[in-house]
């Protein structure tokens, strides 16, 4: 059978490696890094409705090669901005053609947790895994007893590495939960003899406990295929195949993850320089924002009545005089955008936003009159009484911005008078535009709309839409190249976004 032949080649492997590497070496190695990751796999796996784990994959028992060209880097970037939950890297180099430099590479590149993925018989390759900078590793009941499984899984526990305990039938599944997984895959590939069943996993969900996490393995390929997972309390895919074929991986994970139903308002923030105003008219946020308070993007009055100027001149140049609300359509497949816009009444102009840290009610006013703003965000530390002041004073929309470390920041403005809350990322001495996320699950029981910041970037931004479900992405740092806007990053972001909730 194939698995008995993958097992004796990787016990030879196995054997070659410790000749180059000791066990001691690479047990000392893995030993010496951080054991409290906070498993960043699992908290992944929880975090939305449905996830994927992306596979980078060269090549199978059962298909031969699936990628003659390999760039195995570009593959794991482009599944990270699709909004993979994980990548799994094989690294098994005789019939999958992998190798440890791929997992290496891809897990000191992406932010998002990486498996490695391979037939682990031996404690020597958990500590590979810690060193090579994987967050889980696989192990294969068909390949393992009870007892090892459990020593295993423990060690892996110890190393702050998670484990995804595969199973393909009942026994097997009652040898997963008999080790105490906490993560069990159903691979609905039969190792013996690589027939594949889709319906494998659905059958045996039952059997796992709702607190576990429950993965579908193989096989899947049609947004009908995840719905079947979705409507059986399967909440993990893992595809390989099906990925790696795929020419747009973005568009590919969006239509198998089905539509959000919505398109989240866009706001690029920080403009600084007349020179970016072109890529924000092509791009079409919905909100510009300048920041007029202290920072390295700040701008003074006159400069923001220079931007704003400049920004109508070239927008009513492009589009011509449109008043309708904006995103309400789309361009069809083949058709410019800039025609759609100018021949359609579903848009309207970009809004301009000024952020201000504890300014006077009257330089506000003042500032928002003679920039023409149409927001003025507040990011200082006004309180509801100084908000209620001026929104009496404005026909200007007022957003309080609110620095976010757990539920309770977010929820003691339910009842704001603002008309917009931005959630950012807690920093103690800058106000936005840090880069630095924050965790996400604080919000999942708010209930008013609500923009979010902090850290967003093309990497993450797919997930923060299904994850989060807010009303808009407000985007900084994360458009930027060493400090300054950058238009290749203003035109991916909008794309992704739109790619995300228009599939």
């Amino acid at each position: 059978m194939i698995l008995d032949r993958i097992v004796e080649a990787t016990k030879i492997r196995v054997a070659q490696e410790k000749q180059v590497e000791t066990p001691e070496a690479v047990k000392a190695a893995a030993l010496a890094l951080p054991s409290d990751t906070g498993l960043p796999f699992e908290a992944a796996l929880r975090q939305q409705d449905f996830n994927f784990i992306c596979e980078v994959k060269k090549a199978s028992p059962s298909k031969g090669i699936i990628a003659e060209h390999f760039p195995y880097l570009e593959i794991a970037k482009e599944y990270e901005v699709a909004g993979a939950a994980a990548i799994s890297v094989l690294t098994e180099r005789d019939f999958f053609k992998g190798d440890k430099k791929y997992l290496q590479e891809i897990a000191s590149t992406v932010k998002i947790p990486v498996l490695r993925k391979d037939f682990i018989i031996d404690e020597y390759q958990i500590y590979q895994a810690k060193v090579w900078g994987a967050s889980a590793i696989l192990l294969i009941c068909a390949c393992l007893d009870v007892p090892t499984l459990t020593k295993f899984r423990e060690l892996a526990d110890s190393l702050g590495l998670s484990s995804l305990v595969e199973a393909h039938d009942e026994h097997e599944v009652q040898m997963a939960i008999d080790c105490g997984a906490r993560i069990i895959g159903v691979n609905n590939r039969n190792l013996k003899d690589f027939t594949v069943d889709v319906q494998n996993s659905v059958r045996l969900r039952n059997l796992v406990e709702d607190d576990v996490i429950f993965v579908s393995e193989s096989g899947l390929e049609t947004p009908e295929d995840i719905q079947v997972l979705r409507d059986n309390n399967i909440g993990v895919a893992l595809m390989g195949e099906t990925f790696m074929r795929s020419p747009n991986k973005v568009e590919k994970l969006a239509y198998l993850y089905g539509p959000t139903y919505y398109t989240p308002k866009i706001k690029m923030c920080g403009i600084s320089k007349v020179e970016t105003i072109p890529a924000i008219v092509d791009a079409k946020p919905d909100y510009m924002g300048l920041v007029f308070a202290p920072s390295k993007r700040q701008v003074t009055v006159e400069q923001g009545k220079t931007l704003v100027d400049e920004f109508h001149k070239q927008y009513e140049k492009v589009y011509g005089e449109v008043t309708a609300p904006m995103n309400t359509g789309t361009a069809q497949d083949g058709q410019d955008s800039q025609e759609f816009v100018q021949g359609n009444s579903n848009f309207e102009k970009i809004k301009t936003v000024g952020v201000f840290v504890n300014e006077t009610v009257e330089n506000l006013l003042k500032i928002a009159e003679e920039v023409k703003l149409d927001v003025i965000q507040l990011h200082g530390d006004e309180d509801e009484t100084f908000i209620q002041s001026l929104k009496e004073c404005t026909n200007v929309e007022v957003w309080k911005a609110v620095q976010v470390r757990s539920a309770a920041d977010a929820e003691k403005w339910i009842d704001s008078s603002a008309d917009m809350l931005l959630f950012d990322a807690y920093h103690k001495d800058e106000r936005g535009g840090t880069g630095e996320v924050f965790d996400w699950s604080s919000l999942d029981e708010f209930e008013r709309p609500f923009m979010l910041a902090g850290g967003i970037d093309s990497t993450n931004v797919a997930r923060a839409i299904r994850t989060v479900r807010p009303y808009g992405i407000d985007i900084s740092s994360g458009i930027e190249t060493e400090g300054v806007k950058d238009d290749e990053k203003i035109k991916a972001f909008t794309h992704i976004v739109r790619t995300i909730a228009l599939s």
